[in-house]
């Protein structure tokens, strides 16, 4: 393609991995990081080039994608000696990974401070959207670097571009994600109290779906992960706890009372600590379940 560049890419794993395969699928050249090799073989296979370190990438390339699991990940790897700070090529930061405003805005101003303009983009959708390209992309950046940056995003999915303040796109993803926690939580616990009942739960979730309670998770992730017992849908319980804690905590320092929020923060901590961080958020039927005495199965 005419407008073909080379790319960085730091964190290639679960849904970096996907993102920096769509960019070679769109012609480009790319140069990736990874502390796992595991994740790095399959790009390296398509052409890209691995780097030895996250400065390599951002000394070859002047567009640097994040794709990386906790907000600390992300300061560090930005802001710290031998991360993207000491690269010579990079002006651009496109930061995909989910941080929280203040992340997002300690970052953006450490990156100025060497001329590197900070891309907040976070995205939604999960492995399954990142792989297909059918993610929901949320930009804050000046609107020039916008310009520069949304063709390449809107291989991703679809764009929105938030303002030019860095961490208004973390706001409107920590509230998404708030959101889809909360309905996996009211979910698991309707569904069980149907079940417990001597409800069909295939068909408790079919009226679900056709009726005003139908939500991403009675429509996705119970006929996917649920009703079949494989609690695979692909997002951890430890991701999703850090998400809704992030989400609660800006709501605090808004001044925003978050009492539903809470409660679905608590419930997530709860999984987590049964299931471990690296469990699938969708064993938080299980807890449900489990309290009730009573299994879900289609």
């Amino acid at each position: 393609m005419s407008d073909a560049r080379l790319l960085g890419f730091v964190g290639v794993g679960r849904m970096g991995g996907p993102m920096a395969s769509r960019l070679i699928d769109a012609g480009h050249r790319l140069i990736v990081f990874d502390t796992s090799a595991a994740a790095t073989d399959a790009l390296a296979a398509r052409g890209a080039q691995v780097a030895a370190s996250a400065a390599e990438v951002a000394s070859a390339a002047p567009i640097v994608f994040l794709s990386l699991p906790t907000p600390n990940v992300v300061e560090t790897v930005a802001l710290s000696p031998g991360g993207l700070l000491s690269g010579t090529a990079v002006r651009i930061v496109v930061d995909v990974s989910t941080t929280g405003p203040g992340v997002a805005s300690k970052v953006a101003r450490g990156l100025a401070e060497r001329d590197v303009t900070y891309v907040d983009s976070p995205v939604s959708g999960g492995i399954a959207g990142a792989t297909k390209g059918t993610l929901a992309v949320m930009i804050a950046c000046p609107k020039d670097t916008y310009d520069e940056v949304q063709p390449l995003l809107q291989n991703f999915g679809k764009t929105f571009y938030t303002g030019e303040k860095a961490g208004l796109a973390q706001t409107a993803k920590l509230a998404n994600n708030l959101l889809a926690a909360a309905a996996l939580v009211v979910s698991s616990e309707a569904v069980v109290m149907g079940v417990k009942a001597g409800l069909d739960p295939k068909v408790l979730i079919d009226i679900i779906n056709a009726g005003s309670g139908r939500n991403s998770a009675t429509q996705d992730k119970f006929p996917r992960s649920v009703l079949p017992r494989t609690f695979d849908f692909g997002f951890a319980t430890g991701l999703s706890y850090k998400d809704v804690r992030l989400c609660v905590d800006e709501a605090e320092a808004l001044g925003v009372p978050m009492v539903v929020g809470a409660a679905v923060r608590q419930m997530l901590a709860v999984t987590q600590a049964k299931f471990g961080a690296n469990s699938d958020f969708t064993c938080i039927a299980k807890v449900v379940e489990e309290w009730a005495g009573v299994e879900i199965r289609g």
